[in-house]
């Protein structure tokens, strides 16, 4: 295993980029790194975009490690081709973190992340020491079906992500090329999750969630449209060790921009109060 590097923004502004070679040296996981304090992992929903707010809120007081999706990554597209299932993505993102020195600290992971997340949780006990889900995808039940949103024609998906979602309208293009680029990432990146979890979500992590022994808060959207509230119980349930359910009514499946201080707080105290605990 190759140990990870750590390269400074290019403009000196931005994140840091930290990379781990792993599954044979294969495959190179990523993670931008922003802020300082104590390390934190963030798994977000795949082909969201990267100015996530609550990142910038955790990164005021924790050094955050925000892992990029094999295939997401900048330059790397293909890498999504080295894993053949879910089981892979879980192995090598468990090794990527113990490589980068980030067993034993907490984790959030929002949507796809979030199931990312729980998976690693559950096959790796102790491997994370808070957990926060936001609206982690992953179970399924047929009278509440999660959205396909791998589906959706782009200017349907704000509907599917938030209970109130931005008028729509023109926006400024100051490079055209660069915003057809971005576009393409972002269709590129729905299909690298979609090679896991199409159709549906569900791979089983409900039989696997006993083994979730790590503290868990679980947050979700009274209005999630995409991952129905109902899944916050049922996570819950199934959870093999202690959590706690915050729902937040008039949101939808992205608290973490509809209500990001609200949000910030509740992942902010249950942090404080796992590193303030005694031992």
């Amino acid at each position: 295993m190759t140990h990870p590097q750590t390269a400074p923004p290019q403009d000196g502004r931005g994140p840091a980029l930290r990379t781990a070679q792993v599954w044979g040296g294969r495959l190179e996981l990523r993670f931008r790194v922003l802020g300082s304090g104590p390390d934190l992992v963030y798994f977000p929903s795949v082909g969201t975009p990267a100015d996530d707010p609550l990142v910038a809120r955790l990164a005021e007081d924790h050094t955050v490690h925000v892992v990029e999706f094999p295939g997401t990554s900048a330059g790397d597209p293909y890498a999504v081709h080295v894993l053949d299932d879910l089981w892979d993505v879980v192995l090598a993102h468990e090794e990527a973190l113990r490589s980068a020195g980030l067993a034993g600290v907490p984790a959030i992971g929002h949507g796809f992340g979030g199931m990312l997340a729980a998976e690693l949780a559950a096959a790796f006990p102790g491997l994370f020491t808070r957990l926060v889900l936001i609206a982690p995808i992953g179970l399924w039940e047929d009278d509440a079906p999660v959205a396909d949103w791998l589906s959706v024609p782009a200017e349907e998906l704000p509907g599917l992500l938030f209970a109130n979602p931005p008028e729509p309208g023109p926006a400024p293009v100051e490079d055209p090329r660069a915003a057809v680029e971005a576009a393409v990432a972002a269709i590129w990146a729905m299909g690298c999750a979609g090679k896991f979890v199409w159709p549906i979500p569900d791979k089983g992590l409900a039989g696997r969630l006993h083994r979730l022994t790590t503290p868990t808060l679980l947050l979700w959207g009274e209005d999630d449209r995409l991952n129905p509230v109902r899944y916050a119980k049922r996570f819950a349930d199934r959870i093999g060790g202690d959590s706690t359910v915050t729902t937040f009514p008039g949101c939808g499946h992205s608290p973490q921009w509809e209500l990001t201080a609200p949000t910030h707080r509740a992942v902010g105290a249950f942090l404080d109060e796992g590193e303030n605990r005694t031992p």
